[in-house]
């Protein structure tokens, strides 16, 4: 899964380089704050995809617009993945699993709406991790590159996160957000 987890941040990494040099102008005015409120769709990997199959989360975002084509962000909220039913014959279930996110980053627009994103911060785990013997709870370091498009009004956009350190182990997502957004 590791190397699956590296594959996928390369090519993401791989297509911002690529795309990158070509930015224009963005939905968002320069000097101006937006914010945003979006519901989050989860598919696990790694680790987690062990305990669960999918999540749901919901996230608060705050943009500025530096110049016409970059936007700087700041992203928080909740995410929730949903334990999957132990294979073992009997009906229990792993518990569910929780993180709060906190993360700043940039979008780059590459015209038309279409923008690259990249994000760095810090993920909270909220509940007791199974995999720890005392039940601790670990602070995740979050890189997230991602591809979206933004409206006026709405932002959907599809991002890889990978949750690295802590005693709980390396684990990743891969995530859906649709937003609303409006100017401040």
């Amino acid at each position: 899964m590791k190397t699956m987890t590296k594959m996928i941040a390369s090519a993401f990494t791989a297509v911002a380089i690529f795309i990158g040099t070509n930015v224009k102008a963005q939905t968002t005015p320069p000097n101006q704050l937006r914010f945003g409120v979006g519901v989050e769709g989860l598919l696990p990997t790694g680790g987690l995809h062990d305990i669960s199959n999918v999540g749901l989360g919901g996230t608060a975002r705050l943009q500025y617009g530096v110049n016409s084509s970059v936007a700087l962000t700041l992203t928080s909220g909740y995410y929730n993945y949903f334990g999957k039913k132990i294979i073992d014959g009997s009906d229990a279930k792993y518990p569910s699993f929780g993180l709060v996110p906190v993360k700043a980053g940039a979008k780059a627009f590459l015209g038309d709406g279409f923008y690259f994103a990249g994000e760095v911060g810090a993920g909270f785990e909220t509940k007791d991790d199974y995999r720890n013997v005392d039940g601790s709870k670990s602070t995740k370091l979050i890189l997230s590159p991602g591809l979206g498009y933004a409206s006026k009004s709405w932002d959907v956009g599809v991002r890889y996160e990978n949750f690295s350190g802590g005693d709980s182990g390396n684990y990743g997502t891969v995530g859906l957000r649709i937003a609303y957004g409006f100017g401040l």
